[in-house]
């Protein structure tokens, strides 16, 4: 009889999604929440940026591609 082998899940922190609530975004990028949501409405994105709309109906922004924007903004 062989032993069954049961999948774990990953639960290093390094595997889990960061994400910016709008208002986070905005204050990072030093613009109104407001912004952010027009330019979705408007374009779908924010400088290139498309955030996750979430089941609540909140948008999710990926805290890696924001902080990327802000490191080339202030190069």
């Amino acid at each position: 009889m062989q032993a069954q082998t049961i999948p774990t899940q990953r639960t290093d922190y390094a595997s889990i999604p960061r994400n910016y609530s709008t208002e986070e975004a905005a204050g990072i990028l030093k613009v109104k929440p407001q912004t952010l949501r027009a330019a979705v409405c408007r374009d779908g994105h924010y400088a290139g940026v498309k955030p996750r709309k979430l089941p609540s109906r909140f948008l999710a922004w990926n805290a890696d591609e924001i902080d990327a924007l802000v490191r080339s903004e202030a190069a």
